[in-house]
């Protein structure tokens, strides 16, 4: 597909985080500040939104329009049949940001954009951002799976109530989150006080795009993992704590050098069909043999998107990089898999 399609598809922004995170206070502002855009913010539950009715210009059936530009919908059915009529109401929107409810996990969200064709044409998912509550994010990870879930799958992670925390248990926090996701973008936030770009736009899906936005993602976890998984484990690496997480962990395996496609194009679909309910996120980019694009894919859950993106640069290294984001993964056999499929 060319980029000019891309380019005109409405970015889609999946907005998640447990009750009392923040999520709220963020939509309030999308929905009230002056920042010039329109956006449409779609969530489960008006009432739980609590929207200032003073900015509330007029209101027909679920959809209310916004003093500010922005309309705001509820979904009473359907996301995809939301999606497909905000597309086809007139002046079109700078984005579309789509709530997902304190305890739900953001994946069939997602999905909705890797399988349905309609909303594929129209919209393309931009990132996942999860809002996190600096004070009770480590009992939530106790506590609920779907906070796990939620962190693990996000592209953007906003560490929400930082005042509310001192900078000992802020440090704590955010390796309990690297734990579990370590090529997220983490922005601290009080208010969610967020720059809204840090939020929306970031082409987090976009494959061409992987790397740059997560820079972490390259040298996340060269460090060999101690086995060790008991639930506070700790162990100082580089000063910094690192927690591992009983029953959600990442992978990120790197490989020099080429890789054989006829080797490694079935690896990846039998490993995401067999482990596909345990691997929330995966993404990768390889070195083909005789190729000199990058082999750029992810995927969510069992859904693989992949394509050959640009051409190898002289300066870099022809590298073959794979991460994957789940829970109870088989990481050995992830490993041993992937390094069998080098050319």
């Amino acid at each position: 597909m060319s980029d000019s399609r891309e380019a005109e598809k409405i970015p889609v922004t999946v907005l998640t985080g447990y009750l009392g995170a923040g999520k709220t206070t963020l939509l309030n502002r999308i929905l009230s500040e002056p920042h010039g855009k329109r956006y449409a913010v779609v969530v489960n539950e008006f009432g739980e939104i609590g929207i200032d009715n003073e900015l509330v210009i007029g209101a027909d059936e679920e959809v209310f329009e916004m003093n500010n530009g922005c309309i705001c919908c509820t979904v009473r059915g359907d996301l995809i049949r939301i999606i497909e009529g905000l597309m086809r109401r007139k002046g079109k929107f700078d984005a579309i940001i789509v709530e997902t409810t304190g305890l739900a996990d953001p994946a069939p969200v997602a999905q909705t954009f890797f399988v349905d064709e309609d909303v594929q044409k129209a919209a393309r998912l931009d990132a996942v951002v999860t809002v996190a509550d600096a004070k009770w994010l480590s009992h939530r990870l106790r506590d609920a799976p779907e906070a796990k879930n939620q962190i693990a799958f996000a592209d953007v992670i906003i560490v929400n109530k930082t005042d509310l925390v001192s900078p000992a248990e802020l440090r704590e926090v955010e390796a309990r989150i690297r734990a579990i996701n370590p090529y997220a973008s983490l922005h601290r936030a009080r208010n969610c006080d967020v720059a809204l770009a840090d939020v929306l736009e970031r082409r987090a899906f976009d494959l061409d795009r992987i790397l740059d936005i997560e820079p972490d993602f390259l040298h996340a976890e060269d460090h060999d993992h101690d086995h060790d998984h008991g639930h506070d484990h700790v162990h100082e690496h580089h000063g910094l704590k690192h927690f591992h997480d009983e029953d959600m962990q990442s992978v990120s395996i790197r490989l020099d050098g080429d890789v054989d496609p006829a080797k490694f194009m079935p690896w990846i679909n039998r490993i995401t069909q067999e482990q596909g309910v345990n691997i929330l996120r995966c993404k990768g980019i390889v070195a083909m043999k005789d190729d000199p694009k990058r082999f750029v894919f992810q995927g969510v859950h069992m859904m693989l998107d992949g394509d050959s993106q640009r051409e190898w640069r002289s300066d870099e290294k022809r590298e073959s990089k794979v991460v994957f984001i789940g829970r109870n993964l088989e990481e050995d056999d992830i490993r041993k898999g992937f390094l069998a499929c080098a050319a």
